[in-house]
């Protein structure tokens, strides 16, 4: 299901927030990091689990392994210019290419306008980055406890945005959600359009659909959606249940 719009009929403030981040993220993908083309700014600003577990900037080239240890490349870092804990923040505003940031982007735009009406805009931007931190941790914990190679950059709003969509599937669960399914075009409850969104991750981060799950931190997603089920009504003081329900 790849969502296209939900239900904004109650919505009374302009989600200004919102609308900065997804700007910000379109900036730092065009600009700096050259629509993807720029690898030494990635791997500069990039989160590396080797590196926030230690504290210690690693520069140079350093060895990339599978699960079982065994060497199978190098992968060159650059220095950072800021402490390496930064780049949990500073990652969540990177993305891989087109795909990424216009998928991220999408889900955001549709989802986070929701939250920032029920936060208000300084609490939703901290929610927002709380959950980024909380799927990044995620991340590199898991990837220290699965043995995977710690020194692969990772980059993405994918973290933060997960956090919207537990948010929003907590206080808004049959908010109606148009989504376009295989060529079909529908309206699903959001506990259904988002429920087998975080039910996709689980299954692919257990490899249970045939994916060895290479290349994209499904850790950070569930981290980030996990945080904001268990964030969102301590953040949320303007609205905490949907006002645009009916039965399905």
């Amino acid at each position: 299901m790849f969502p296209l719009s939900d239900d904004n009929s109650d919505r009374r403030i302009t989600p200004y927030v919102n609308y900065m981040i997804v700007l910000a993220n379109i900036a730092v993908f065009v600009l700096l990091q050259q629509l993807g083309s720029n690898e030494q700014f990635d791997h500069a600003f990039s989160a590396v689990p080797k590196e926030i577990l230690t504290g210690q900037d690693f520069i140079g080239s350093v060895p990339i392994s599978d699960a079982s240890g065994r060497v199978i490349g190098t992968i060159h870092l650059e220095q950072t210019p800021i402490p390496v804990y930064f780049t949990l923040l500073t990652s969540m505003f990177m993305h891989g290419g087109f795909a990424h940031i216009f998928g991220n982007m999408v889900y955001l735009w549709i989802f986070g306008d929701n939250l920032e009406q029920a936060m208000g805009h300084l609490k939703y931007l901290g929610f927002y980055l709380l959950c980024g931190i909380i799927a990044g941790l995620a991340h590199v914990y898991t990837s220290q406890a699965m043995g995977a190679s710690l020194y692969v950059p990772c980059l993405g709003a994918s973290g933060a945005i997960s956090g919207i969509m537990g948010g929003y599937i907590t206080l808004y669960p049959t908010r109606r959600v148009t989504v376009l399914v295989v060529r079909q075009v529908m309206e699903v409850p959001a506990f259904v359009a988002l429920g087998s969104w975080i039910l996709f991750q689980v299954a692919e981060s257990l490899g249970l659909l045939g994916s060895d799950a290479g290349g994209v931190a499904y850790a950070a997603h569930i981290g980030g959606f996990i945080g904001g089920v268990a964030l969102v009504h301590l953040f949320a003081t303007k609205e905490s249940a949907d006002s645009t329900q009916r039965p399905y």
